[in-house]
């Protein structure tokens, strides 16, 4: 798949939401992506429908993946597709019934995502693989932006690469991606990178995406 590269704005500057998002566009962000928490799931709290209403009501139609750190999670995958998410990714241990959710987001029009924690196991994605469009394999323990790079991840994001196969299911990555390691990251088998304060903390966001853009064409 072509790789995409998905600036997350939990690191950026809320008070000009819309222009940061706009900016990341036009510097060749691929897609935007929404960290939800709700200080109970994660111990944080971010945003919720609202934010991704307005931005719409804005004109902005880019791709939103939405990554739903929240627990219970239906209500609010149906507030996220009513204001217009195109994924919508939750935590197997955030709902009880998760073909339930995940058949939701698909009955909703939205694309379907599995996340797996850092010492979540991958132990349903076998189960799930014909119901989702992407797995989202954290690199970091969810619930603040910032952290460093848990390296035991890559070798989790190899065996969920194995089992996906040649199915046309992206697998993501999010959890301290910079422009050093977004290589190795994508030579274990991810195709979709977050991104948040190696972007958003940046200067010059043309300038960080190309070279994170690089690196990915550089590891094969």
């Amino acid at each position: 798949m072509t790789p995409w590269i998905s600036p997350s704005i939990l690191a950026a500057d809320f008070s000009r939401l819309g222009e940061e998002v706009n900016d990341v566009l036009s510097a060749g962000a691929d897609t935007i992506h929404f960290d939800v928490m709700d200080n109970h799931y994660v111990p944080n709290l971010s945003v919720g429908p609202m934010v991704l209403k307005s931005l719409r009501g804005a004109g902005i139609s880019a791709i939103v993946d939405v990554h739903l750190m929240v627990k219970p999670v239906d209500t609010l995958v149906e507030a996220f597709l009513e204001a217009g998410a195109n994924y919508i990714t939750v935590h197997p241990e955030s709902t009880e019934h998760l073909h339930r959710t995940l058949s939701m987001i698909r009955a909703g029009g939205a694309k379907a995502g599995l996340v797996f924690n850092p010492a979540t196991p991958l132990t349903v994605l076998p189960e799930c693989l014909h119901m989702i469009d992407l797995v989202l394999i954290m690199s970091v323990n969810p619930g603040f932006g910032g952290q460093q790079f848990i390296e035991s991840s890559l070798a989790k994001v190899e065996r969920a690469r194995q089992m996906i196969g040649d199915q046309a299911i992206r697998l993501q990555v999010d959890g301290g991606i910079k422009t050093d390691n977004i290589g190795a990251v994508a030579a274990a088998g991810a195709d979709t990178f977050v991104a948040g304060s190696a972007i958003f903390g940046t200067s010059d966001y043309r300038t960080t995406i190309a070279e994170m853009r690089a690196a990915i064409t550089r590891a094969g």
